[in-house]
């Protein structure tokens, strides 16, 4: 006897506007709904990867640059020291290797003066040392005039002349330990009237000049800083520099100014008290120790009936420093960080990326509600089967 035929079985079939049944080819291409979902995916994966690309990314803070016994000093030149008029300087005077310091008096040394002795000497090694580091920090590229600029912590470079026209802010952004040093390839010059003003616990001893040729501050100008210049520093009629003023080489020509000391805040100290109490019923507490700028307790030593002694905890309270009126806007300068130190953050996204992200997430979900409906209408015309999930 034959075998019973075995049905061949059939390809689902879907209608044709004639009303006519076209099978749906097998192994061609992928079900609609894998499809759609495919497309959603990439979608997915195009507008993360978009979103991230605009992200911001920290960069390493900057430590500052140390001066070692330069420190000492509010002005040091490399052949001489000229003043004009009552400057005042808050902390040492010196010259070295030339040997001329005129004009003082009328001028005034907070400090002791130096004209080419071993303590000069030594300052300018030092000075020498921190021209290098200062120059050697990788920069964060900026235009070569800062007026009108806010920045945060950073190093910043001109390649030429540096120049200040008005006001730069530097934004310490809540960390008193921030640092901006400034690199100009030739000179740094600022107009009349020019300020350099500090914002968010910027101090002015962490900020650094370093300039290839020679510095001029015009008349009345505000600055801050540290200026380390390979040649010649001048500084115009009223000018004022919470800071220092180095030459390494040239001369150092002051008329009429006034310095003040770059200090640095520091931290409050908080100390409790404790107290011991040994076998034979005496309790001997302990006082509070000294603070930032507080005195510490005295404890009390109580016998025989072991009670406790008393201590008096010692605070101390940190200078407050501060904060410079008016709101400006950040300016990103050319090649920065998205954020920290060189710059401000960049606009969130890539605008590409989310655009063809979200176009692909929407044209999967359509192509997946289009293949849904196919499929519900060859179900009800009895030449599809149910999908899984409808």
């Amino acid at each position: 006897m034959s075998s019973p035929a075995v049905p061949t079985p059939h390809a689902p079939c879907i209608p044709t506007p004639s009303g006519a049944r076209r099978p749906v080819p097998r192994g061609r291409r992928r079900p609609p709904v894998l499809r759609s979902a495919s497309i959603g995916v990439l979608g997915s994966a195009l507008l993360l990867v978009g979103v991230t690309a605009g992200a911001p990314t920290a960069s390493a803070a900057q430590p500052t640059v140390g001066l070692g016994t330069a420190a000492a000093f509010t002005v040091l030149g490399g052949s001489a020291v000229t003043n004009t008029g009552p400057s005042t300087l808050w902390g040492e005077l010196g010259v070295s290797p030339g040997t001329s310091i005129t004009g003082f008096p009328p001028g005034l040394a907070g400090g002791a003066t130096h004209q080419a002795d071993a303590v000069a000497l030594q300052a300018q090694a030092d000075v020498t040392t921190a021209y290098d580091d200062a120059a050697g920090r990788t920069p964060v590229v900026t235009d070569s005039t800062l007026g009108g600029q806010s920045l945060a912590p950073g190093v910043y470079k001109s390649s030429s002349a540096l120049s200040l026209t008005g006001t730069v802010t530097l934004n310490g952004e809540g960390d008193p330990s921030s640092v901006f040093i400034f690199q100009a390839g030739s000179t740094l010059i600022t107009a009349t009237d020019a300020t350099v003003a500090l914002i968010g616990d910027a101090q002015p001893c962490n900020v650094f000049w370093q300039v290839g040729s020679s510095a001029t501050l015009g008349t009345t100008t505000t600055f801050v800083g540290t200026i380390l210049a390979l040649t010649s520093a001048s500084l115009d009629t009223g000018a004022t520099v919470a800071g220092r003023v180095f030459a390494r080489n040239g001369a150092v020509t002051l008329d009429d100014n006034v310095f003040t000391r770059p200090g640095c805040s520091t931290a409050s100290t908080t100390v409790t008290t404790t107290a011991t109490t040994t076998a034979g019923g005496t309790t001997t507490a302990t006082g509070g120790t000294t603070g930032a700028t507080g005195t510490g307790g005295t404890g009390t030593t109580a016998s025989g009936a072991g009670s406790a002694g008393t201590g008096v905890t010692g605070t101390g309270t940190a200078a407050s420093s501060g904060t410079a009126a008016g709101t400006s806007s950040a300016i990103v300068p050319v090649g920065s960080p998205a954020t920290g130190f060189g710059g401000a953050a960049r606009p969130d996204g890539s605008p590409l990326l989310i655009g063809a992200g979200s176009a692909l997430i929407a044209s999967g979900a359509a192509l997946a509600l289009v293949a849904r409906r196919r499929r519900t209408v060859a179900v009800r015309a009895g030449t599809g089967t149910t999908p899984t999930g409808s």
